[in-house]
């Protein structure tokens, strides 16, 4: 059964951080945000900018890209952070009653910023499962970055973190821009290495001082270090060679690749790796890693600038604390004409 998207959409807030101010908080050089981190600026929540409703403004241009009514949506796929407008809640269903989507039923999943991969497999599955389900929304909103306190030095590889929401709608049997494969792996080794410790159950009731501590640490700093040194970079290779694969499509094949942001030396690296150029990629220093949006975000642009074509071959690949490594392959538009 194909699969394709028959929209997408983006959406950040207008309120910004520049790498000045990251260097200001951080006691970081302001050259080496810009430089080694690679952030120019990137958006952060002004009011109103709910993770809820960020995933909702982004969902409403990939209807209007569409071309449909919500009405034609089957079912809701929340995938964005867990930091969500409130604890224990259901994003999707909340958006899909903003949307107007009368007849999707919800629920929300993630796999952290390997989501929008993970939650293309799942709409894919749905549809394989159920003929009836037609039209699936993917919707994400993502303010993680609210977890961030900038004076923990060992969290720093977290200071691009920005916000914003992203969306796509696949429909079953849609042609054009079609899903081709899916890949992933996840080590649980990593499970507890990076957390927010308190304001979960494992840290229940809350105590006054907690308020303090609601961001992220590393436990183990140089266990941490050791094993994402030794299985990152081997993972993400992994996952994307292995949703070439399944998509019938070598390395040389690869036209575009929509990639998270991370420090550009680690970006370079990967490009290398797999034989592309500066061009075949678009390198968000301007937006920091927003999550599970990345990926739409640099589909986005690639569209806009040109970089992506009609029949290119897109990676979409990411990766999520705990740890998932994810990647989805799109072909774009319907195909190359082969002789």
């Amino acid at each position: 059964m194909k699969a394709g998207i028959i929209g997408l959409g983006t959406y950040t807030p207008d309120t910004r951080m520049d790498a000045a101010e990251i260097a200001e908080r951080s006691g970081i050089p302001e050259h080496v945000i810009r430089e080694k981190f690679g952030v120019q600026s990137k958006p952060i929540p002004g009011p109103g900018d709910t993770t809820s409703a960020m995933a909702i403004a982004a969902s409403r241009r990939a209807i209007e890209m569409a071309g449909i009514d919500p009405a034609e949506i089957d079912v809701v796929i929340y995938n964005g952070g867990q930091h969500k407008d409130y604890l224990n809640w259901l994003a999707g269903l909340k958006i899909a009653h903003e949307l107007g989507a009368v007849n999707a039923w919800s629920f929300d999943m993630e796999a952290m910023c390997g989501s929008m991969m993970a939650g293309i497999e799942v709409a894919r599955s749905l549809m394989v499962a159920n003929e009836e389900y037609q039209t699936v929304l993917l919707a994400s909103g993502y303010r993680n970055g609210d977890m961030i306190d900038f004076t923990v030095p060992e969290t720093s590889f977290m200071y691009d973190l920005g916000a914003g929401g992203a969306a796509l709608l696949l429909r079953r049997g849609h042609e054009e821009n079609e899903i081709l494969g899916t890949a992933f792996r996840g080590d649980g080794s990593f499970a507890e290495d990076c957390v927010v410790e308190v304001g979960g159950a494992s840290k229940w009731p809350m105590e006054p001082e907690d308020a303090q501590r609601m961001h992220f640490v590393i436990r183990d700093v140089e266990s941490f270090k050791k094993k994402l040194g030794e299985r990152t970079l081997p993972n993400f290779y992994h996952v994307i060679r292995e949703a070439l694969r399944k998509s019938g499509l070598t390395e040389t094949e690869i036209d575009y690749l929509a990639i998270l942001h991370f420090k550009r030396s680690t970006h370079n690296l990967v490009l290398e790796e797999l034989g592309l150029s500066p061009e075949q990629t678009t390198y968000l220093d301007e937006y920091g890693h927003i999550g599970q949006n990345d990926q739409i975000i640099s589909l986005e642009e690639g569209l806009r600038s040109g970089k992506i074509t009609d029949g290119d071959n897109i990676v979409m690949v990411g990766a999520g604390i705990g740890f998932v490594w994810a990647c989805a392959v799109v072909r774009w538009g319907r195909g190359k004409e082969t002789t």
